[in-house]
């Protein structure tokens, strides 16, 4: 049998503790829908989606060297755009590694406390895509497609039927 040779999404060789704007996504194992739902284009989060607001939220909490930009929860993922100063060592996987692991305690948390439904291994993906932006225009043809993810769900490749 033998093993599928894993994508490496990190760019070889870029320091990503450096100073620059990063776009990332995250999601969900499996793609489950976890976090609400959309109707009319209008992302109407529940209460774990309301949950992963608030740990990307505190990024900067926990790595002054970070701002978070554009964020939007989308059912099954996450889309943000992460800037870092470059003044700590501390990368764009140390972030988005710590926001992983409190969103899935959280979670974890509420499927015992408040019947939030289970998820078996995994609650995230393994990894997570990333992009490196540019410049100004990159900057802003990104912020567009945050914005409008939700109006675009049906077209969304990370999007699978319940």
């Amino acid at each position: 049998m033998s093993h599928r040779q894993r994508k490496l999404t990190r760019l070889q060789g870029y320091d990503y503790a450096q100073a620059d704007a990063y776009f990332v996504t995250i999601c969900t194992q499996h793609r489950h829908c976890l976090f609400g739902s959309i109707k009319d284009g209008v992302m109407s989060l529940n209460p774990a989606g309301e949950m992963i607001v608030l740990w990307w939220g505190r990024i900067p909490e926990r790595f002054p060297n970070a701002e978070i930009d554009y964020f939007v929860v989308m059912p099954n993922h996450v889309h943000g755009i992460v800037v870092l100063d470059g003044s700590a060592p501390s990368g764009l996987s140390d972030a988005v590694g710590w926001f992983k692991t409190m969103t899935t305690n959280a979670y974890i948390h509420g499927v015992k406390e408040q019947e939030w439904t289970a998820f078996d291994g995994q609650f995230w993906q393994r990894s997570y895509h990333d992009h490196i932006i540019r410049n100004e225009p990159d900057l802003n043809r990104i912020r567009e497609y945050v914005m409008i993810n939700p109006a675009r769900w049906d077209e969304d490749t990370l999007y699978a039927e319940p």
